[in-house]
């Protein structure tokens, strides 16, 4: 079959390489369509080691083609919108059963643009930082495919004041479709917020000053949500006891680590956001499209910070 290697020497090739056959708890998927993610820049950046040659790729679309010992025969050619650890940016990947879901009548292409947004943005929201009706929301990187499914849901959750950060004014203008009240540059953050009402909670992928600055935004019993570093990996430190003194809360989450320890909790996740996308309550943008030989182009542009919503592999 067809697959991207990303290789030793950090470049990514086409290739031809054996099919993978499932095993216990696991299916293989047909892959229409790979979703391209934060993650993908992190492998190729070295920050996740992995072993080379390696074939990228954390989210696939595509049908069913054989199970492994455990699961139901009867999935076989269920069209499915699945997370996996690695490999999705080939014609065939193995993906566990249970983060294999199935999607009904939505097409594959709009699928594979939930991937591992999806059930994150609704953590965030409805489990991790648990938006109450008519609580304010601070999400940075709003114009991601992360943030502008977190806007929809902090919106379905009641949310009454939802202001967005990005990193661009072409970004702010395309946040903007997402149901933000308010779009702010992060160079003029918090500074343009005018020292408006603090923030009952606040979504923070970016770490450093960013992080530091959405602690001091926080609102008595406001939750700051974190669940990446894409600015710096500079620690940040908080006094416990000023916290404590506030109500504030300090909440990580991953969900990589999630999918290890309660995959059922984020499939839970997973099915949730797909019903709100299948129903037309949330929409999954997909902004951009490429072929299987164009990875490298699609994550360097999203490495760039050059691409908002959602980009996908197309495969099959």
């Amino acid at each position: 079959m067809k697959a991207v290697l990303l290789d030793h020497d950090d470049q990514y090739r086409v290739a031809e390489i054996d099919e993978p056959a499932p095993g216990p708890g696991e299916v293989a998927i047909r892959v229409a369509y790979a979703g391209i993610q934060w993650g993908d820049t992190m492998v190729r950046d070295g920050h996740f080691p992995v072993p080379r040659p390696f074939v990228p790729g954390f989210e696939a679309s595509g049908r069913i083609t054989a199970v492994g010992e455990g699961v139901d025969p009867g999935r076989v050619g269920e069209p499915v919108a699945a997370l996996t650890t690695a490999g999705a940016c080939a014609e065939t990947v193995l993906a566990p059963a249970a983060l294999s879901l199935g999607i009904g009548d939505l097409s594959l292409r709009t699928a594979a643009g939930l991937g591992w947004a999806a059930p994150t943005a609704y953590d965030l929201i409805n489990t991790a930082a648990r938006v109450r009706p008519g609580e304010s929301v601070l999400i940075h990187g709003a114009a991601g495919s992360v943030g502008t499914l977190a806007a929809q849901f902090a919106r379905l959750a009641g949310a009454g004041r939802i202001v967005g950060v990005v990193g661009s004014t072409a970004r702010a203008d395309y946040a903007a479709q997402f149901g933000y009240d308010q779009v702010v540059l992060r160079e003029e953050f918090p500074a343009r917020l005018g020292g408006g009402a603090p923030f009952d909670v606040i979504l923070d992928p970016v770490g450093g000053a960013t992080r530091r600055a959405a602690l001091e935004q926080l609102a008595p019993h406001g939750r700051l949500a974190v669940y990446g570093n894409l600015g710096t990996y500079e620690p940040v430190s908080a006094d416990i006891g000023d916290l404590l003194m506030q109500g504030k809360s300090l909440i990580s989450y991953n969900s990589n680590l999630l999918s290890r320890t309660h995959p059922e909790r984020l499939a839970d996740s997973a099915r949730r956001a797909l019903a709100l996308v299948a129903d037309g309550q949330v929409r999954v943008d997909i902004t951009a499209e490429y072929d299987l030989a164009d990875l490298a182009t699609a994550v360097q542009r999203l490495a760039e910070g050059a691409t908002h919503g959602k980009s996908v592999l197309r495969v099959a």
